[in-house]
């Protein structure tokens, strides 16, 4: 790797910390170990910097390092005692009325068309926006989408590294995932239509 491109992945990973470590800590739930998890990261991107190959972006190739680091942080919470399980929040009724009777949709709470998804994901205020709505989640929710969605867990692993029944895995997923996506039309989809 020449030195302009060490450069520029060191610049990066100097830009994209911040959301490592809002990442961690609504995995750890500590800033302390959070900030930890991140640094052990961030050491391991450096030292492993050249066999980079490229197939993913380097932001990613980052977050998948530091998806490892939290997991290993989670494991040592459990054997230490200093763990804390998710809350079940009750909050059914704000989605209970985007229904009707009969399962459908209610008119008002249809989901808007995205348009190109592919080129949603590549807009900074996409993520932006998208982070924000991550942050707004309750932390269960957060939690759990976090490890199916971003980092990859199936619901089997969800389920014992959190302690909590597959049913429950579900709810919660499909809680945030409805939550998410209101969010997001709120935050992305009508500021993208003005």
């Amino acid at each position: 790797m020449t030195q302009d491109a060490s450069e520029a992945h060191h610049r990066r990973l100097t830009e994209v910390r911040p959301r490592l470590v809002s990442f961690a800590l609504m995995h750890l739930r500590d800033l302390s170990r959070a900030e930890d998890a991140v640094q052990e990261a961030l050491a391991a991107a450096l030292e492993k910097d050249g066999s980079f190959a490229g197939r993913s972006g380097y932001e990613t190739w980052v977050f998948g390092i530091l998806k490892y680091k939290i997991l290993d942080a989670m494991r040592a919470q459990k054997r230490q005692g200093t763990w804390q399980p998710l809350e079940d929040e009750g909050d059914d009724e704000a989605i209970e009325r985007q229904f009707q009777q009969n399962g459908r949709w209610q008119k008002d709470a249809r989901p808007s068309s995205w348009g190109e998804p592919e080129a949603a994901f590549e807009n900074e205020h996409f993520w932006r926006v998208f982070d924000a709505c991550m942050i707004a989640l309750p932390d269960s929710a957060a939690r759990v989408f976090s490890l199916r969605e971003l980092m990859g867990l199936s619901t089997e692993d969800i389920c014992r590294e959190l302690g909590i029944k597959e049913n429950n895995c579900w709810v919660i997923l499909h809680r945030a995932r409805l939550r998410l996506r209101a969010c997001i039309e709120k935050g992305w989809l009508k500021e993208t239509a003005s």
